[in-house]
């Protein structure tokens, strides 16, 4: 097991998983995010970067894994990033081997770097909230509802609180604010023509002074996760083809197995061992 607990937050390795809790002084968005459990065949890579006062532990995970990741499309950056933590001079050398360990898993179970077919993190949990700029938007896993403040422009006031279910939306886009444009959630709506500014657009929460829009990504995440209906995905079968792709279903199915506690700490070892080796021997 490899770990590293440092005021920004904790993360531990035990060659499957990478379990992520951020620290209480974390940027808020990575405090509603909360704890995370990243499967190995998740990860894209992992890598330590110094600093001059200590450095930064990241990961970064593969294309289709994670909603949050992929709405966000790498505008979380900084503090708000929940793949990244912050790391004080004295533990560099914890979290340099930290990041070596994943890396060395990575080669050992030989992860595709292409895309996943599913998702492998869930994505926020529902029902979820988030207020931003000019209004607030609550999703209940079926029906989105916008309700508008002060801060909203005449147009967005005019039409009302707006509701529509998933069903009628082609898709989520979320943009943080850069530079003296806005920051913006956009539901597009199958129905309705999309309106160029976001500050005036009756299916968009828009902001101007928060860069991420409080937590407004994780309503976009939630949201992207059920549209695409692409949830965690069930237990996979054993492979039968052999490669790369063979070996990395083999090892997600004996960590599926040893979570959901069908296989002890030493038979998951055992196997996760024999595994390896077999592959190895084929190679």
């Amino acid at each position: 097991m490899a770990e590293i607990s440092v005021p920004d937050g904790s993360w531990s390795f035990d060659g499957d998983v990478l379990r992520i809790v951020p620290g209480g002084g974390a940027h808020e968005v990575r405090r509603a995010v909360g704890g995370l459990e990243i499967p190995l065949a998740a990860i894209a890579g992992a890598a330590f970067e110094p600093a001059r006062k200590g450095g930064h532990l990241r990961v970064w995970l593969r294309r289709g894994a994670d909603p949050l990741t992929d709405v966000a499309r790498g505008g979380l950056t900084g503090a708000a990033d929940p793949y990244r933590l912050a790391v004080p001079r004295e533990s560099t050398g914890v979290a340099e081997y930290l990041a070596d360990e994943i890396r060395d898993m990575l080669r050992l179970a030989q992860v595709p770097a292409g895309p996943c077919d599913e998702f492998l993190l869930p994505g926020p949990d529902v029902p979820i909230t988030a207020s931003a700029g000019d209004g607030t938007v609550t999703f209940d896993g079926d029906v989105i509802r916008i309700e508008w403040n002060s801060f909203a422009r005449t147009a967005k006031r005019a039409v009302g609180p707006q509701e529509f279910s998933l069903s009628e939306l082609t898709g989520v886009v979320w943009t943080p604010m850069t530079g003296l444009g806005y920051g913006s959630l956009r539901f597009r709506v199958r129905s309705a023509r999309a309106t160029a500014a976001p500050e005036d657009d009756p299916h968009c929460v828009a902001w101007g002074i928060q860069r991420y829009g409080g937590t407004t990504v994780l309503v976009a995440a939630a949201v992207y996760a059920r549209l695409r209906g692409r949830t965690a995905p069930p237990a996979l079968p054993e492979g039968t083809g052999g490669g790369k792709e063979d070996l990395v279903t083999r090892l997600v199915r004996l960590a599926e197995l040893h979570r959901s506690g069908a296989l002890t700490d030493e038979e998951f070892q055992m196997a996760k061992r024999l595994v390896l080796r077999e592959a190895a021997e084929e190679a």
